[in-house]
């Protein structure tokens, strides 16, 4: 099977990309600004996907991971923050920026009856409204929306279609006082993209195994 990752450059996405290549899968991560054998991909730029696509050039992938991300609005205030332009990066990378990514590499997904998993978060869920974080908290439930109608449509394909929270993990993103490592998270999720099928395509689920309430 061959792994595609994106947003491979550092936090989770580097850390699955280690763990594939480290139990010999052909895998292969891509990065805005690579470095190394990373692949250039910028998932708000429909020619940059549209590149990656002609690179790989049908090759048959087994597994999507679509984790590039962003958390735009990290600390911003109800009462003077969330420019617009926050709300443009945020949407046009963590929703705008799967789509495009898993539309052009169907061909791809295709040849080898392959499957997507899209990180998301607990944060997305419409079931948990703690406060705050609207940007990130809206493009998460955005691309969870976005997750359960393509499986809906591609699962007569027999593509599967995951959702997945990665846990609060110390990340540059979820900072020192995060929840659990990434090494941790890894473990989790890359148990959940195993057991990823048909019959539980659509699922929103915790890196842990915990079904997350939409």
């Amino acid at each position: 099977m061959t792994v595609l990752i994106t947003g491979a450059n550092r936090g989770i996405g580097a850390a699955l990309l280690a763990h594939y290549r480290h139990t010999d899968t052909a895998a292969f991560g891509t990065a805005r600004n690579p470095e190394g054998d990373l692949l250039p991909l910028d998932v708000t730029q429909p020619e940059s996907v549209r590149e990656l696509a002609r690179r790989l050039n049908g090759l048959p992938i087994g597994l999507l991971v679509c984790n590039a991300g962003v958390y735009a609005d990290l600390g911003q205030s109800l009462e003077n923050g969330y420019a617009p332009m926050l709300w443009a990066r945020s949407f046009s990378t963590n929703v705008m920026g799967v789509f495009l990514t898993i539309q052009a590499l169907l061909p791809n997904l295709r040849a080898a009856h392959g499957k997507v998993a899209i990180l998301s978060s607990a944060m997305g869920s419409d079931a948990r409204a703690p406060g705050g974080s609207y940007i990130y908290r809206a493009s998460k439930a955005a691309v969870l929306n976005l997750g359960r109608n393509l499986a809906t449509d591609l699962r007569p394909e027999g593509i599967a279609v995951g959702i997945y929270h990665p846990g609060w993990v110390k990340t540059d993103m979820g900072g020192p006082q995060a929840e659990i490592t990434v090494a941790q998270s890894v473990s989790g999720l890359t148990t959940r993209f195993d057991a990823l099928n048909l019959t539980n395509s659509g699922c929103f689920e915790s890196y842990d195994g915990a079904v997350i309430p939409f």
